[in-house]
């Protein structure tokens, strides 16, 4: 499979802080990769790099079998770019901001209406694409964003952050068309600091944290890290923890965690379901009353906090906030 995406030990310092330290990334032809992290662990200016408009202070990286660095033109004709906030004219119809795209593209007058005519009815914005963009709303917008990514059907796309900002039925519709995208055969590399996105949508995920890769693998791969199922109980009654303690720990395989309402309690377990069931019956052996109980996966949550100590929360970005334009940097 070719590598679409490849990045080697790519270094950005911007004074003393070190945005990405030793960064590689692969995504073979026809994948996608989930980079996910909290705001502030560097995934925005990797993606620079990657679009040309940042250049690295050490390694490489080649999009389409193209160096970034010395062929910067080339690699803009091959990848379509949707950053954190939607780049659309707001005075501009949803036909015309995507028509102007192709006309930028060089497409010419009858394949750039083609274009986005085709696009808006993908993007469910036909009934809207005649209408002023500034009267959508947030998920359209972003919507119409990314088509206007897709306009020069590039072979590899980069989408930073595409649902930062959505409400959950945006965010949802977002995931639809994303996974469009990839059932047709796009190359994808996905920035994240929401974990079940990367999770419901990526093939292999880098976690990255100040800069540094600190894991990779499936879902299933780094959610193993955690230690596997774990029993999770909610008490009626706060008063029957003590004894709630003692049947959890028939079972546990670790330390029992109680959350501070004291009611809530959790235990890692080898076994799943047989674990659970004999949870079940001591509890109702032991007249123990409780409002919510089941066996949990470990989310890729609990995978940030075991490789972290942290919770993967959003915090400010200090890459961006400290780096130069693109402008003073892209070649």
């Amino acid at each position: 499979m070719t590598d679409m995406i490849k990045a080697t030990g790519l270094v950005k310092r911007y004074k003393e802080l070190e945005a990405l330290s030793n960064l590689d990334l692969t995504v073979p032809e026809g994948t996608v990769l989930g980079l996910l992290g909290p705001n502030g662990a560097g995934k925005t200016t990797a993606v620079r790099i990657l679009a040309t408009l940042l250049l690295a202070d050490e390694g490489s990286a080649t999009i389409a079998g193209i160096d970034v660095r010395t062929d910067p033109e080339g690699v803009r004709r091959n990848i379509g770019l949707s950053g954190q906030y939607a780049a659309v004219d707001e005075y501009l119809t949803g036909y015309e901001n995507l028509d102007m795209v192709g006309r930028l593209y060089g497409l010419g007058r009858a394949q750039s209406s083609r274009r986005a005519r085709e696009l808006l009815e993908r993007f469910g914005l036909s009934d809207a694409g005649d209408r002023p963009s500034k009267t959508y709303s947030g998920g359209m917008r972003r919507r119409l964003d990314l088509a206007g990514a897709l306009v020069a059907s590039p072979p590899v796309l980069i989408l930073d952050e595409p649902t930062t900002g959505l409400d959950v039925r945006s965010r949802q519709q977002m995931w639809d068309v994303i996974r469009d995208l990839v059932s047709s055969g796009s190359t994808l590399l996905l920035t994240t600091q929401y974990l079940e996105e990367a999770d419901l949508l990526a093939d292999d995920i880098v976690v990255i944290d100040h800069g540094r890769a600190i894991a990779q693998g499936t879902a299933d791969h780094l959610k193993a890290q955690t230690g596997g199922e774990r029993i999770e109980l909610v008490l009626v009654d706060a008063a029957h923890r003590e004894q709630a303690q003692v049947i959890l720990g028939k079972v546990a395989t670790g330390d029992i965690r109680v959350e501070a309402n004291g009611r809530t309690l959790t235990a890692g377990v080898d076994g799943g379901t047989t674990q659970l069931m004999r949870v079940l019956a001591d509890l109702e052996q032991s007249a123990i009353s409780v409002l919510d109980i089941g066996l949990r996966r470990p989310t890729l949550d609990d995978v940030f906090l075991t490789l972290t100590g942290r919770a993967a929360q959003a915090e400010d970005d200090p890459s961006d906030a400290d780096s130069p334009s693109a402008d003073q940097e892209a070649s």
